[in-house]
């Protein structure tokens, strides 16, 4: 198998057909059986995710003319060629080289001059890429980085940096296995280089590794959650003896943590059929119960008669803008309208849980998103029109005065992601 031919083909699905970096990957990882291939894949793939806009603006410049239809797949190909001779250390010809022959493996025989000599000019001029507006010189569409300037005018740029890096890999230690403290030392007799995280749960892993690395993950000592997302389990502070929901709840991780802290009665259920298979198989490895249910948070009543939970836990669909750094592919699948019915979704959903909380209960809303209209401007609009509403401070809030607690990417090197706990009256 060709890596490069490969990588056009995961990049033709995200751009073209909208699949995402994380679906169309792993389609074509499965095909190789080595884990340095796969991880070359990655690489080119998440690089080229990255440096888009300064890519094709440079392929499209060398081109004659565009290429189009079934033929985008080679211009995908192009970029993948361009951005090994900028961004990595193989070597030009062999780049080169192995790029034409993903041409012949996407059976284009007919094309594999232009795609040599497109390569072949650009690493004899080696032209600067080019910085000439803000779409190409942050690689940011430009909508994003305009709602950036609006919500944080002195640190936009820093916001987009941080989402330009590469996260760093985080567990979830369970502590109904051990203590942090013995699975940090079981880390480092495994020869692997671990610091604690704030979370009381949380361990950062100095270099990222195979799973199959880490001392009993296999048996459930821990879990691959990023440092930010384990603050949900946390905040919601799950009792013994609660009936809990998790109202969106796929994959499963934060679902998972809920049950690690307490014994309590846990109804999981998710809108997506098939994100909710990962749920049942996260709780399998860590040997866990809970019941779950493909259904629609945003109409709770159509698929639960139940109680009404003691506390619900509402990381609703967003924008995902917090996890850029993650899923660079985000930055060119969403778009500036997506915002507007992303906040009303919200909505519907968290009046609908609203209804559904026991007086007296909590309800944490978390997204992983930076985006004023889905954080802090969704929970004020929620508490202007819900009167047995209040807001809780978290102890994490920089300020008791903010509108919950906003985390931006690359902060103590976490995801972005928003929280605000709210409360319901008793009466």
């Amino acid at each position: 198998m060709n890596i490069r031919a490969l990588a056009a083909k995961a990049i033709f699905d995200v751009l073209e057909r909208g699949v995402s970096l994380s679906v169309a990957l792993p389609a074509q990882q499965q095909l190789l059986r080595d884990g340095k291939d796969k991880a070359l894949l990655a690489e080119i793939c998440y690089g080229v995710m990255r440096q888009l806009p300064q890519l094709d603006k440079l392929v499209s410049g060398y081109m004659q003319k565009p290429l189009k239809g079934k033929q985008r797949v080679i211009h995908q190909l192009l970029l993948v060629g361009v951005y090994q001779l900028y961004f990595t250390r193989v070597p030009a010809h062999a780049a080169i080289s192995e790029t034409a022959e993903g041409c012949r493996a996407l059976k284009f025989e007919n094309l594999v001059k232009v795609v040599n000599g497109v390569l072949r000019n650009i690493q004899r001029q080696v032209p600067p890429l080019d910085e000439s507006n803000d779409t190409l010189k942050y690689n940011f569409p430009g909508w994003i980085i305009r709602r950036l300037k609006d919500a944080y005018p002195e640190t936009w740029e820093d916001i987009i940096e941080a989402s330009h890096q590469r996260p760093p890999m985080w567990l979830r230690n369970n502590r109904r296995h051990q203590s942090r403290d013995a699975y940090l030392q079981a880390l480092a007799d495994a020869e692997i280089s671990a610091v604690a995280g704030q979370g009381e749960d949380a361990i950062c892993l100095e270099f990222a590794t195979d799973v199959a690395r880490l001392p009993h993950f296999a048996d459930g000592a821990s879990s691959v959650q990023d440092g930010a997302a384990q603050w949900a389990a946390s905040l919601l502070a799950p009792q013994n003896g609660e009936l809990v929901l998790d109202a969106c709840a796929a994959p499963g991780g934060k679902s998972c943590h809920l049950l690690e802290l307490a014994d309590i009665e846990l109804v999981a259920v998710d809108f997506d059929e098939k994100r909710l298979e990962r749920v049942s198989q996260n709780l399998e490895r860590l040997k866990l119960n809970a019941k779950v249910i493909h259904g629609d948070a945003g109409d709770i009543g159509s698929w639960w008669q139940g109680d009404k939970f003691d506390r619900i836990l509402l990381d609703a669909p967003c924008s995902a803008t917090g996890v850029i750094r993650r899923h660079p592919d985000i930055k060119w699948l969403r778009q500036n309208n997506d915002i507007a019915e992303l906040a009303k979704l919200q909505q519907q959903i968290l009046d609908n849980c609203w209804q559904w909380l026991k007086p007296g209960g909590t309800l944490l809303y978390a997204t992983c998103s930076i985006l004023p209209e889905e954080n802090r401007e969704q929970i004020k609009a929620f508490l202007e029109r819900t009167a047995d509403a209040t807001l809780e401070a978290l102890p994490n809030q920089a300020n008791n005065n903010d509108i919950g607690w906003q985390i931006l990417p690359g902060q103590d090197d976490m995801d972005g992601f928003y929280y605000a706990r709210l409360k319901k009256a008793l009466v």
